[in-house]
């Protein structure tokens, strides 16, 4: 076989890229087209990506905009970067928009068929992205799910949880329903600290105990101050409250836990006792006291005298196993008369009849056969 040169070659590969594969509208599409429409849509993606992670990293965090606001900023770009490309790459290949019409009527029977979710989930990442009830770096609670936003895309939002689990979220559970944003506005976060005190406290040395133990924490705030509030008088203490504000609403399990171990040496500190659960009960006691020891000999006594003998009670046990045979029996022949009645209720009156008929000549039969014995007496007595 001879070896190919290479403008054969080239001629090989103008032939194949010109190949058509199908027209839009009068319009040829050829391998070449949809290549280059797949080059231009990549080269678009690839630059997109580049300019959003060079507007986050140089150029955005000059002007001191928050998180939030600068990732929006550079998905929105990245956006309209690939939007851009994707209309050049169809111009580029000589296909008027125009001619697009088809394909979004195809598209919207499809939306209208079987994808509304993710109509719904795209339409609403796109008014999360400017509307921005949600941001980047915002501690959330949805659908139980509590954790802090990490990455808003076009279909869903990624949520990192407290145990750095990342869970995919679709945006439509943002915008439908309701959604605890703990950051939005303002991050510092009121931290309540519940505990109860006896009542044999010092209520002076309760107050100064938890203010204490508020000041010498360093991620309290000292604007608002923090307070104490004895909220209501319970069952067995006190019930007190410390309300401190910290600064980051992020860091509020952290707090919680060093502002609860603090309560507790402070009080032991300073005497005061947490206390258990109490109640009190009112016993009423059925033991005899000791001035009435004679009064239950003596009924002690007569319960013995008025108890039945053996003999007795094995009668009386004789007697009402009798009475529940005979209850037994009774029940029977009730339950046998009630289902002959309703067989009786069933059947066709024709068979009754035959039925009734055949039992009344059996009766007859009986009947002469009774009377047959007592004639024959009658007959022998007067020959006697």
């Amino acid at each position: 076989m001879e070896s190919m040169s290479w403008s054969e070659i080239l001629e090989y590969v103008a032939w194949f890229f010109n190949v058509v594969l199908f027209e839009v509208k009068d319009t040829p599409i050829t391998i070449g087209n949809v290549f280059v429409f797949i080059l231009f849509i990549g080269l678009s993606i690839a630059t997109a990506y580049l300019v959003r992670k060079v507007l986050i990293r140089k150029v955005l965090d000059r002007f001191n905009i928050d998180k939030g606001m600068s990732y929006t900023l550079s998905r929105v770009t990245q956006y309209v970067i690939v939007s851009v490309g994707v209309l050049l790459s169809l111009q580029f290949i000589g296909l008027d928009l125009s001619s697009l019409a088809v394909v979004f009527g195809l598209l919207s029977v499809g939306i209208g068929f079987g994808l509304q979710n993710v109509t719904s989930n795209f339409i609403s990442g796109l008014i999360i992205l400017f509307e921005r009830p949600i941001a980047v770096g915002d501690r959330v609670s949805v659908n139980n799910i509590e954790g802090d936003i990490t990455q808003i895309d076009i279909r869903s939002t990624k949520v990192r949880t407290i145990n750095n689990i990342s869970i995919i979220v679709p945006n439509s559970e943002f915008v439908s329903k309701d959604v605890i944003n703990y950051s939005y506005g303002d991050p510092t976060y009121r931290l309540d600290i519940d505990v109860g005190v006896s009542y044999g406290s010092d209520l002076e040395k309760v107050l100064k105990a938890l203010m204490e133990v508020a000041e010498d924490n360093e991620s309290v705030m000292d604007d608002p101050e923090p307070e104490v509030h004895l909220v209501e008088f319970g069952d067995s203490s006190w019930n007190m409250q410390l309300r401190a504000w910290i600064g980051d609403v992020k860091y509020y399990p952290k707090v919680r836990n060093e502002l609860n171990q603090a309560v507790v040496r402070k009080f032991r500190e300073h005497g005061v006792e947490i206390p258990f659960p109490q109640r009190d009960l009112h016993l009423r006691s059925t033991v005899p006291l000791s001035q009435d020891l004679p009064k239950a000999k003596n009924m002690e006594e007569k319960t013995s005298e008025e108890m039945p003998k053996p003999e007795e009670r094995a009668r009386g046990e004789e007697l009402d196993r009798e009475e529940e045979d005979r209850n037994a029996g009774e029940r029977a022949k009730r339950e046998k008369a009630q289902r002959s009645t309703e067989e009786d209720r069933k059947m066709d009156p024709r068979d009754r009849e035959r039925r009734d008929e055949v039992k009344r000549r059996e009766r007859e039969m009986l009947e002469e056969q009774s009377r047959d014995p007592e004639e024959e007496d009658d007959k022998e007595k007067p020959d006697s």
